[in-house]
This record gives structure tokens, C-alpha cells and sequence, in this order.
């Protein structure tokens, strides 16, 4: 059995760093070959950690060999835009200048059906609205309103907002980030004078506290601070 959890163990940790190697897409956002090479890491793992007559190295060679394949198309298509073509493909324009096309609805076995659910995924439930809805190689779809039905900007009304940076999360779970407290150019002192405000006498208390750009720092405590539970202060 020790055994058996030791395989399983190592092979867990090949499987981690190869797709760590492969990069942090998420699986709706990986290209056809690197779904195909996670699909095949997966069962190759699978059958040195089940049976143990299996040699270990007969489930991490092939996949090394995978992750190597992999790695080989990456940096070709990356190198050649024909290649990326032929091993990634192309989008495809299903609806063009509102117009549906349907050989290319065709081409990719897509239907009126998966096309309407698609654009009600991006918030558009009238394909009237729609000027140009493109068919990613990852398989998720590109959605482009027309120009009179697109949400409007500050910049539409000649409006210039104030710059906003990242928030920077000073309090987490109850623990002091000191890096993200100095970045803030704040001091200790500081943070335990805008806690006390909110009658919060302990950072072990906060569940989170978040400073934004402008000054303004959100207070959460936990559940044993419940009738404090939400603040936000200057």
C-alpha cells in the first residue's frame, strides 16, 4: 500500500509541473494540442499509479515526451504564422457585419441554437444587436454589438476619470501583509488607528481589509465581529 501511495504521489507531482510548464490558460482557453496533451498526461498517469507492475518511469517518459511535443508546437507557432494556423486553426466570422454567415455556421458544426446561447453568455439577447460575433480557436466566442447598442464610456461624453490602480489587500484571514502595507505607504500605526474606528481592536479579527488607490480602505471582520461586519472608511 506505502508503495502504491508513493507512485501515486511522484506521478502527481510530474503531472503538476508539466502543466505548470505548459503555462496558467485555463482549460476553456487552451488550444486544441494542449487539450489533447492534457487528456493524454491524465491516462498515462493513471495506469502506473493503478497497478504497480507498471514501471514508474513507463508512466513519466511519455509523459515528458508529451510536455516536450507540446512545448515544440508551442514555440513553433509562436515562431510561424502558417504554423499557427495549421496546428491552431483560425477564427472563424460566424456573424459578419449582422449578417449570419451560414457556411461557416456549417463549417464548425455550429447551429442557430449554440450560437444564440453563446451570445447570451456575453450579455447580448438580441442577435440584432450584434455586428460581428467571431469563433475563437479556443472555442469561446468573440462578441462585437453595434456601435449604437454598445455600453457607453467616460470617453463617449468627453469625460476623464481619475487614474485607479489595483487594490492592495492589507488584511487577509486575519493576517498582516506588511509588503502590500508598506507598498501602501501607510504604517502600522496608521492601519491600527483606522481599525480602532471601526471598534476593531485586533488584526486578528478582520477577515479582510482592502485599500484602493484613492485612500479608501474596506473593512470585513470575521464572525465573531458580526454587529461591525462591514465598514469602509477614508
Amino acid at each position: 500500500m506505502l508503495i502504491v501511495v508513493v507512485r501515486t504521489l511522484i506521478l502527481y507531482i510530474v503531472v503538476i509541473i508539466a502543466l505548470r510548464l505548459m503555462g496558467k490558460r485555463e482549460i476553456g482557453q487552451l488550444q486544441p494540442f494542449e487539450l489533447v496533451v492534457i487528456l493524454m498526461i491524465s491516462e498515462l498517469a493513471a495506469v502506473p499509479s493503478e497497478n504497480v507492475g507498471v514501471p514508474l518511469l513507463s508512466g513519466i517518459i511519455p509523459i515528458l515526451v508529451l510536455l516536450s511535443a507540446s512545448q515544440s508546437l508551442a514555440y513553433i507557432s509562436l515562431k510561424s504564422e502558417r504554423a499557427r494556423d495549421i496546428i491552431c486553426g483560425r477564427p472563424s466570422i460566424l456573424i459578419n457585419r449582422g449578417k449570419i454567415s451560414e457556411k461557416e455556421l456549417s463549417r464548425n458544426c455550429y447551429n442557430i441554437s449554440d450560437l444564440l446561447e453563446e451570445l447570451r453568455l456575453n450579455n447580448v439577447p438580441n442577435i440584432a444587436d450584434v455586428e460581428f460575433a467571431i469563433l475563437e480557436n479556443n472555442g469561446q466566442i468573440s462578441v462585437f454589438p453595434k456601435a449604437q447598442k454598445r455600453s457607453t464610456i467616460p470617453e463617449d461624453f468627453g469625460i476623464k476619470p481619475p487614474y485607479e490602480g489595483l487594490p492592495l489587500t492589507i488584511i487577509m484571514d486575519g493576517k498582516l501583509k506588511k509588503n502590500y502595507l508598506e507598498q501602501s505607504k501607510k504604517d502600522l500605526d496608521w492601519l491600527k488607528s483606522e481599525l480602532e474606528k471601526q471598534q476593531i481592536s485586533q488584526i486578528e479579527d478582520v477577515l479582510i481589509a482592502s485599500l484602493d488607490s484613492s485612500g479608501k480602505l474596506y473593512v470585513q471582520a470575521k464572525a465573531t465581529k458580526k454587529s461591525n461586519s462591514k465598514h469602509s472608511v477614508r
